[in-house]
């Protein structure tokens, strides 16, 4: 059946400004790191991103290492965007990132000029797309110049290859020193993608400030600790859960270990008439250098449920408090 997006999609939305440029991302961003692989259910996927845009998230975010195996992640996207999407190219921000290995050989990763504009035309290709919207160095490279990975990031923008371009996964210090080198190359760095979540919260040590002194966004990834910041585990682990799966990043001693804050930070989500994945995603949201969150979704049900989120992102000192005492 032909796709038709609807025609309010942009009503409840929040969009908020990159920093201090002109593109607006969603409150809310799809990632498609998980469950778009040539090991998932594409229909599924297909059906998550309908929702997503009918909700009006207009953010699609990919690597060339998601799947797995890397690189279907992009395959399928590219199969669903052409069937879907190709008439509403002008309505999404799409982007990716390189820097994780993808082929065998010196050049298969990391962040030099060869590999990261390689990679650039193979996700191009994967996607059947004529250029991303921002392009990404996935991580920093301590073997590689940070002046020559800015250099092949200011190289995909003028070959029209990528609109803007973002870091993801660097430390204050280094994400200060690439604002600085793009700056005087004339290609600015728009975004930071880190990991931030409730468990994880190294951002807070001088990142958050730099991006603001530097006027760049900020979209955290793993918001939600890979689900553990959801009602998922709070009874043990689903057997279709991340926990437990062989692949991925989450493992059953992760649920086990923080089992004992989720339950208590689930009373306060409660109280707040949340539920625990919205009060999550709310906390991040709740401070002004914060752009977008981006969410990763198994089903239609989660994406509704974050998109939620965005009715009540407002904390009492109180409430604070004591999820601060939780988190210690």
């Amino acid at each position: 059946m032909t796709y038709i997006p609807k025609e309010n999609r942009y009503n409840t939305m929040k969009y908020n400004r990159c920093g201090k440029w002109g593109l607006k991302l969603p409150a809310v961003s799809l990632g498609l790191w998980h469950n778009f692989g040539d090991v998932d259910t594409i229909e599924n996927g297909r059906k998550m991103l309908h929702r997503a845009f009918d909700l009006g998230i207009t953010h699609f975010d990919l690597a060339n290492n998601y799947g797995p195996p890397p690189g279907s992640a992009e395959e399928n996207f590219g199969k669903m965007f052409k069937q879907d999407f190709s008439s509403h190219r002008d309505e999404l921000i799409i982007s990716s990132k390189a820097g994780y290995l993808m082929w065998p050989g010196p050049y298969g990763e990391w962040g030099s000029r060869k590999y990261l504009l390689a990679s650039l035309d193979q996700s191009l290709k994967r996607m059947g797309l004529e250029y991303v919207d921002i392009f990404y160095s996935h991580r920093p490279d301590p073997d590689t110049p940070l002046e020559e990975t800015m250099m092949a990031l200011d190289r995909a923008v003028r070959s029209g290859k990528a609109l803007y371009v973002g870091i993801s996964n660097y430390p204050a210090d280094m994400a200060k020193e690439a604002s600085k080198i793009l700056k005087e190359l004339g290609t600015p760095c728009l975004i930071h993608q880190p990991k931030y979540s409730m468990f994880v919260r190294w951002v807070e040590d001088g990142l958050l400030d730099v991006l603001e002194e530097e006027g760049i966004g900020c979209i955290p990834f793993s918001p939600l600790a890979q689900g553990l910041l959801s009602d998922k585990y709070l009874n043990g682990i689903p057997e279709n859960s991340r926990a437990a799966k062989s692949w991925g990043f989450l493992h059953e001693s992760d649920v086990k270990s923080a089992i004992g804050k989720v339950q208590k930070l689930n009373e306060i989500a409660k109280q707040r008439g949340q539920s625990l994945a919205q009060m999550a995603l709310a906390w991040i949201l709740k401070d002004k250098r914060i752009t977008s969150v981006l969410i990763g979704a198994s089903s239609i049900k989660q994406i509704d449920d974050n998109v939620e989120t965005l009715k009540n992102i407002m904390f009492s000192d109180e409430e604070l408090r004591l999820i601060e005492e939780i988190l210690k």
